[in-house]
């Protein structure tokens, strides 16, 4: 069912210091921020390698990020791993009783379909199931 690690995400409290940090001391090219509504943060990425290293700043406290940071600090939030079809996958997981957050895809950056299952489903970690775009051509 996976692919790939699509991206590691970062919640950060201040996301132009966070790019900064990656472009000044690792070279590191980000993507333009983008604001992310109905999940309440703005992200960016920057590759290494095949995968990628999402930042994510909530833009409101009560968001998800908003929560973490609150209760956590930054760090490490989330590993994504890309997927082939997103509804086959969820569809799988929970037939299995895997707890999700997300029983449907919904939109994430990058105009990606995405879904998380719940941490308590995969011994602690936040997971994100990512399915790209179709590519033009």
């Amino acid at each position: 069912m996976l692919d790939r690690i699509y991206h590691l995400g970062y919640a950060v409290y201040d996301i132009e210091a966070a790019a900064r940090f990656y472009e000044e001391n690792f070279g590191a090219r980000l993507s333009e921020p983008e604001v992310v509504e109905d999940q309440g943060i703005v992200a960016t990425m920057f590759g290494v390698g095949e995968s990628r290293i999402e930042l994510v700043q909530p833009t409101r406290p009560d968001s998800p990020v908003g929560k973490f940071l609150a209760r956590r600090g930054e760090g490490f939030h989330h590993v994504a791993f890309e997927v082939d079809d997103l509804e086959e996958a969820l569809a799988g997981l929970k037939a299995k009783g895997v707890e999700l957050i997300d029983e449907s895809p919904r939109i994430g950056a990058g105009g990606t379909r995405m879904a998380f299952v719940h941490p308590k489903g995969a011994f602690g970690v936040l997971t994100e199931l990512v399915e790209l775009p179709p590519t033009p051509g």
